[in-house]
């Protein structure tokens, strides 16, 4: 009979988590925008500068379109200068040594959709993991797995915001939130690693949803 009821405590706990987790994420896609909303969302452009090291901060743009268009631009002495994207078909970087953009054959584009939309349909696995403190602020702990990939986030126990993201070779921190239209977005991106080379701050002034882009935005 103990060894039965453990077994119910046990299945009843593992449900219990996966539903949390998957509560949680269902209240950060609804107070940060709506399901709606996110899925109607098109294109966006991030407008800020982005620091790097102690003293070198540049002007940046970041274009993204539905499905995965990306395009990075900084400005270096007052001109543009494309840094990194994907058109489509093809996925470009900047070769620091020629100091030219060039094709890059193992580029991955990311989605234009987080992790969290359809989570379910795209084959994750979500598991809660308890609260923990990133500062002074209490964070509900999720972890979303597929295959061997594990991403772990951390949201606002009050305002269900995300507050941090660990992938494998980055942890990217979010920050002041303010409303973009019918969304709240993070204005401030902290990224590091463990080699800390490409270690940045990026501190967002503007973002335009659903722009329409003219037609060579994403052309290297």
């Amino acid at each position: 009979m103990k060894k039965l009821l453990l077994v119910f405590v046990l299945i009843f706990s593992q449900l219990s988590f996966a539903q949390t987790a998957k509560e949680i994420i269902d209240k950060n896609i609804e107070l940060s925008g709506g399901l709606t909303n996110w899925k109607l969302l098109n294109s966006v452009l991030l407008q800020g500068k982005v620091i790097l090291g102690i003293k070198d901060e540049y002007p940046i743009k970041i274009y993204q379109q539905r499905p995965n268009l990306t395009k990075t631009i900084i400005t270096i002495n007052g001109k543009d200068t494309a840094i990194e994207g994907y058109n489509g078909t093809k996925g470009y970087a900047m070769n620091y040594a020629t100091n030219k953009v060039q094709e890059y054959a193992e580029y991955v584009p990311e989605s234009f959709d987080n992790d969290f939309i359809d989570w379910e349909n795209k084959g994750f696995e979500a598991k809660y993991l308890g609260k923990e403190k990133i500062g002074d602020i209490y964070c509900h702990k999720v972890e979303l797995t597929k295959n061997v990939n594990k991403n772990i986030y951390y949201f606002d126990t009050k305002s269900f915001m995300l507050l941090k993201e660990v992938k494998k070779d980055e942890a990217l921190t979010y920050s002041d939130y303010k409303k973009v239209g019918n969304f709240s977005m993070p204005f401030r991106i902290e990224s590091s690693s463990p080699k800390k080379d490409g270690d940045y701050v990026m501190l967002i002034n503007r973002i335009d949803v659903n722009k329409v882009f003219p037609a060579n935005t994403f052309k290297f």
